[in-house]
């Protein structure tokens, strides 16, 4: 276990090794920049790549960000 992270070991595993990309809409920073007046983009994507592994947390990251998942997409490297 010595020199080997949570995410280190995760990225040598079959599922660690596939990345999805996210499609999304609507995204703001946080309620300290929303209180500036900037508007939220809305008419524009945002595109996120995502190892396996980590989907769920950044299914939660973005629903906090106030944006909504347009599509989900798995990336299949050549």
């Amino acid at each position: 276990m010595f020199g080997q992270t949570a995410s280190g070991s995760a990225a040598l595993s079959p599922s660690g090794a596939r990345v999805f990309r996210y499609e999304v809409v609507g995204l703001r920073q946080n309620e300290e920049t929303d209180k500036m007046g900037f508007p939220i983009r809305r008419s524009g994507s945002t595109f996120i790549m995502v190892p396996y592994n980590r989907m769920n947390e950044e299914m939660q990251r973005i629903t906090r960000m106030g944006g909504k998942i347009i599509s989900i997409t798995p990336v299949v490297a050549s």
